[in-house]
């Protein structure tokens, strides 16, 4: 089976850098950082979770994971004498809050950590790391919420919780075909019925189950998946002609179209204003 996350990785990094590994007491705020969410583990204690934008508290009374995949402010209020425990670590998504995968997840997740037996290894050395004092510490503990996130988002899938788009389509056990084969070429034409036979479907079914599921056509996803490599590509300050053949455009005149009509600006003025500090 194609695997069908390595090309969103390979593409477009999520770095981790920890920041708490230990009790919180009382009332803890958390601005929205640009470019960063934050990936939190309440591993014992009572937390109440006040999202921006959300009425009513979340209120967390087991051990628990918090994923924010892109900047929002939320606040923790904990007992405040006993307080709760936590990993913290902000999670750098390449591209911000248009990396693929942060922008297929909604605004925060909680899990249980009960319900996501797959990741009990890697939450025991995350743990057993928090609390040595081994040289390399800092290093281990980023790199283990990296691997975290590629448990959770695992569970995410194979549980059925994202609904629509990119992680919905590779969830659904025909699509992810088709959309991993996206991903892996797309510098190819990719006619319909190539990509429905990818998804051992008729050309119909595909169709309109490519468009329920991950919410718009697959001419119009590959065209997103295309611009998403081609801003990363203007990112790193490659020449634009090069960019327009490994993302399959017939040179600069044709991607510029195409980079306009899916982000209003120019590649030059995209670029421009995203190395404005």
């Amino acid at each position: 089976m194609a695997d069908r996350l390595a090309a969103l990785f390979t593409h477009f990094a999520v770095r981790a850098e920890t920041f708490q590994t230990g009790l919180l007491c009382g009332v803890n705020s958390l601005e929205p950082q640009a470019g960063r969410g934050q990936l939190h583990l309440i591993r014992e204690g009572g937390v109440e979770v006040h999202n921006a934008g959300t009425p009513e508290p979340l209120r967390i009374t087991e051990p628990s994971l918090l994923l924010y995949p892109r900047p929002l402010a939320h606040r923790f209020v904990t007992d405040p004498s006993c307080g709760a425990q936590f990993l913290c670590a902000h999670m750098a998504f390449e591209g911000g809050a248009s990396h693929p995968i942060a922008a297929a997840l909604p605004p925060w997740v909680c899990l249980p950590l009960a319900s996501v037996p797959g990741c009990a290894p890697v939450l025991g050395q995350l743990f057993a790391e928090a609390q040595s004092s081994y040289c390399g510490r800092q290093l281990m503990l980023d790199r283990l919420f990296e691997v975290l996130l590629i448990w959770v988002l695992r569970e995410l899938m194979s549980q059925g919780q994202v609904a629509s788009g990119m992680l919905a389509g590779l969830s659904h056990p025909k699509l992810r075909g088709a959309l991993v084969a996206l991903h892996d070429a797309p510098q190819r034409d990719w006619p319909l019925e190539e990509l429905a036979a990818a998804a051992g479907m008729s050309r119909t079914v595909f169709a309109n189950a490519f468009r329920d599921v991950v919410g718009c056509t697959p001419g119009v996803y590959l065209q997103r998946w295309r611009i998403g490599l081609a801003q990363k590509g203007l990112r790193e300050g490659r020449a634009l002609k090069h960019i327009a053949m490994d993302v399959g455009y017939g040179g600069e005149a044709a991607l510029s179209r195409a980079f306009r009509a899916h982000t209003g600006q120019s590649p030059r003025e995209w670029r421009k204003a995203e190395l404005l500090p």
